[in-house]
């Protein structure tokens, strides 16, 4: 069974046509990357997806059922979250801060709540440990690395107990040392048994963690292929229009 299923989705913004007929499935537990240019229809797809945007016709299903997200919070609640490129995260707020930011853990003292901090570091800190990274629950996010932010918004993902984890651009503009931490933290999810979507640029990081390839092009899917059926020059190609299916 398909944890997600696009049949046919079309979106359009007035005269422009941002994707068209485009089917696809995930299964669940699958890490896929999802590449194409500028334009292509990635960004589209992904907030279809995850709540952002209604499809102007064609079917979103999640675990087989027909949905309609109204907004992302629908798409939250049935395992769907977003690792955005910015990542979205409170520089001047410690990681746990980061972590909980919306979910906060309360106790009461007295007639009033607060903000249950020490529980909060303990359970972030589990959740780095679960990842083998080295982001410590107490430090704030402004003076962390890039692989390490990476890490605090993928600790989230796990909290909300994701079922779908969509992750645009992990590692654009990060070191390569910073690279193989987020890409070792994409192969601990798929250990987890969370199925991931790779939206990505860099054909390395592809060819790396994901089993398949999804290539969008001017707003069309033209190819969907196992990774170990296809090459970086055949991608690179579709991509470009070189190749027009595969």
């Amino acid at each position: 069974m398909s944890l997600i299923r696009l049949d046919k989705i079309t979106k359009h913004f007035g005269a422009v046509h941002a994707l068209d007929d485009v089917s696809l499935e995930i299964a669940a537990g699958e890490v896929v990357g999802l590449m194409g240019d500028n334009g292509a229809g990635k960004s589209t797809l992904v907030k279809i997806m995850s709540g952002n945007y209604r499809p102007t016709s064609g079917t979103y299903y999640v675990e087989e059922a027909p949905v309609s997200f109204g907004n992302p919070a629908e798409a939250r609640a049935r395992g769907i979250e977003v690792v955005y490129q910015d990542l979205a995260l409170c520089n001047n707020l410690a990681a746990s801060a980061n972590v909980f930011l919306g979910r906060e853990i309360m106790k009461r003292r007295g007639p009033f709540l607060a903000l249950d901090h020490e529980e909060m570091h303990r359970r972030a800190a589990l959740l780095f440990q679960e990842l083998q990274s080295d982001t410590r629950s107490r430090d704030l996010v402004e003076r962390m690395s890039g692989g390490q932010r990476q890490a605090v918004a993928i600790a989230r993902t796990r909290l909300a107990d994701a079922k779908l984890v969509l992750m645009d651009e992990p590692t654009a503009a990060i070191s390569v040392r910073q690279v193989e931490q987020v890409l070792a933290l994409i192969r601990r999810m798929r250990a987890g048994g969370q199925t991931v979507i790779l939206i990505s640029h860099r054909m390395p990081d592809v060819f790396e963690v994901c089993e398949r390839v999804i290539v969008m092009r001017r707003g069309r899917k033209v190819a969907d292929k196992p990774i170990a059926q296809t090459s970086p020059e055949e991608v690179t190609g579709l991509i470009t229009g070189a190749l027009h299916a595969a």
